[in-house]
């Protein structure tokens, strides 16, 4: 099942895209796509529906953020041994964990701004993965059962902001766009293995990241299980699962994004993200 939320910015609307790619609205059913409708038995009253029974949203609406009231989105750091590589860092020993202000989240199709005084805003394509279930000190084994599902993720970065000017990643993370989630909500049935999904980005038509989950150093499941053992995750909240190699950083010489460009990127099975860099706004 593909949920997804449209509609003007602050005023998205739940909805699901039937068998045929038509967009349905679900706002009679659920006020929106949040963690309280991302809980097993939620989902499978949203499966049992007949999308034919839905009203079918004519146009072509703006696709907001797949995710509504996100408490956190936590993000893995060098979570692939070749992405570590490029960036001349060293394969870490346990998940290098970092959060993304939620203020950052917004439409896989929405302007991406470059921040003023920017000098190395970058690429990041991810999966990401949506809880839906309550995980506070989950086994491995049970990890894969407090997911409701998975979605891309763009987790745009400024590098200066981020490496050069002391503390903590967040400040190079967060600005606002830095974080296009979606299209959609792709439920955990769809996905048969989230260590078997390729995953790419290209610049103005250039390719620069090819990858696959195949190589990630930490797994899905060892994230949501050593994540719990830090902080209690919670129905709609998101984790951002790392990025494989051929980052603007890892460019050689390096190459960084600026007004005007075009951003594309997309994850097997997930959908597509096509993004404009802008001028920060005030």
């Amino acid at each position: 099942m593909k949920l997804l939320r449209f509609g003007p910015p602050g005023q998205e609307r739940p909805g699901l895209l039937d068998g045929q790619g038509v967009l349905r609205d679900l706002s009679g059913v659920v006020a929106d796509i949040r963690g309280d409708v991302l809980g097993e038995a939620a989902l499978a009253r949203l499966a049992a529906l007949d999308p034919a029974t839905l009203p079918a949203v004519e146009g072509n609406p703006r696709i907001g953020a797949c995710v509504g009231k996100v408490g956190k989105m936590i993000c893995v750091g060098l979570n692939y041994a070749d992405h570590a590589k490029e960036t001349g860092k060293e394969p870490p020993a346990e998940p290098i964990l970092f959060m993304k202000a939620t203020t950052a989240l917004c439409g896989p199709d929405d302007d991406i701004e470059i921040p003023r005084g920017s000098l190395k805003t970058d690429w990041e394509v991810e999966l990401g993965v949506v809880i839906g279930k309550r995980a506070k000190y989950v086994g491995e084994a049970d990890a894969l059962g407090h997911v409701a599902g998975y979605c891309v993720v763009n987790d745009v970065s400024e590098r200066a902001f981020q490496s050069e000017r002391g503390g903590q990643w967040t400040k190079g993370k967060s600005h606002d766009t830095f974080g296009p989630i979606g299209p959609w909500l792709v439920t955990r049935d769809e996905i048969a293995d989230p260590q078997a999904v390729d995953l790419w980005l290209e610049v103005d038509g250039v390719r620069r990241q090819n990858g696959s989950t195949r190589t990630m150093i930490f797994g899905v499941a060892h994230l949501v299980s050593y994540i719990s053992q830090f902080m209690t995750l919670e129905p709609g909240d998101i984790i951002a699962t790392g990025t494989p190699p051929g980052v603007g950083l890892g460019q050689k010489p390096p190459v960084f994004l600026k007004p005007g460009q075009t951003m594309r990127l997309g994850v097997a099975g997930l959908g597509i993200q096509t993004q404009r860099t802008i001028e920060a706004r005030a």
